[in-house]
């Protein structure tokens, strides 16, 4: 595949000491990447560098093999979808859709075709005579999405896009940018600080701490294998207990486990809830005593309390938790771990 952007030893940094230092990162032609975070990690700041807002104070980036450094944002081939919809109240749809095209002089009967399409693709046809304060937030937000893509950018960048919409509408604006960047083939970075979102949408999660990148992989490789204790605590939900390597394998109390990365000493073990083992007949696990159960939806969320090891929380079908009440003994295992030094 053809790498569309690449950034190389991106360094940014501010007289507060927030910043990027040495990203550096490629995207192939037709991905959707997305940069993960807490707020003051970097992502917005490699973003904005990306679409020429901010000046980088080393490194270089290059889209389609030219570099964009020293080039303007309006003469970038990049188009930007901010998280407030950015929209000229004054005027209908289909002048704020065509205000870009006029601008780049682009013919009347090809604007008007072209702006009768994109309004095709983000499921509003017929909303052009519309005002933006007719518009629900979800529907201004696709309009504000259909504007960048009429600029046909060879990288379009979305800095948390769907953050004012409700969790429903999310999740619809989720699917449909999706949808949107199968059937155009754009190359797309997205920002934002939702783990949830980052996993349903991008073909690669790049999670980022402290203005560094900690890990780029998969979303299913980021979850399943994250590569450091940060993207293990920021991932997904989490169990942590102490860990100690014992004849070159991981124990906790009288579970062991294998261990691949040669660590020793202390660890910390990290398993997810959905890899917790309940036996209600006690066995061979840690002993514990149910605490809470939780029910959320098609599973359960069951909190043990166990001794020497505080709260452990498991994931549970339904229909396994018919017989277990508060107060009850059980034991606990664990279907695979990851350790940490």
């Amino acid at each position: 595949m053809n790498i569309q952007l690449s950034i190389q030893n991106l360094s940014k940094r501010y007289k507060t000491g927030d910043g990027v230092s040495d990203i550096s990162l490629d995207v192939q032609k037709g991905e959707l990447i997305t940069l993960l975070g807490p707020s003051g990690c970097g992502k917005t700041t490699v973003l904005r560098s990306i679409g020429g807002f901010l000046e980088p104070d080393s490194g270089d980036i290059l889209i389609e093999g030219k570099s964009v450094v020293k080039v303007p944002p309006e003469k970038r081939p990049t188009s930007m979808v901010f998280q407030g919809y950015n929209l000229w109240p004054h005027m209908s749809v289909h002048d704020n859709l065509a205000f870009g095209l006029k601008i780049r002089k682009i013919k009347k009967k090809d604007r008007e075709k072209a702006i009768q399409d994109v309004l095709e693709l983000v499921r509003l046809p017929g909303a052009g005579s519309k005002f933006p304060a007719q518009l629900s937030g979800g529907q201004q937000q696709r309009i504000a999405v259909a504007r960048s893509l009429l600029l046909n950018p060879a990288v379009l960048l979305l800095d948390e896009p769907f953050s004012a919409l409700d969790a429903k509408l999310r999740h619809e604006m989720r699917e449909e940018l999706r949808e949107i960047q199968a059937n155009t083939g754009l190359t797309m970075v997205f920002v934002t600080h939702d783990q949830e979102e980052a996993l349903s949408i991008s073909d690669r999660v790049v999670v980022m701490n402290h203005g560094n990148i900690e890990q780029i992989a998969s979303p299913q490789e980021i979850y399943d294998a994250p590569k450091s204790l940060y993207v293990a605590q920021f991932i997904g939900k989490m169990n942590f207990v102490k860990g100690v390597i014992d004849a070159d394998q991981i124990t906790v109390g009288s579970i062991r486990f294998p261990n691949p990365s040669r660590l020793s000493g202390n660890v910390t073990v990290a398993v997810r809830p959905e890899d917790i083992i309940l036996d209600q007949a006690g066995g061979s696990g840690l002993p514990g005593t149910v605490k809470q159960i939780m029910i959320l939806g098609h599973y359960a969320e069951v909190s043990v309390d166990v001794q020497g090891y505080g709260t452990i929380r498991a994931f549970q079908a339904r229909d396994q938790i018919n017989e277990l009440s508060n107060g009850q003994s059980v034991s606990v295992q664990f279907a695979k771990v990851i350790a940490y030094p």
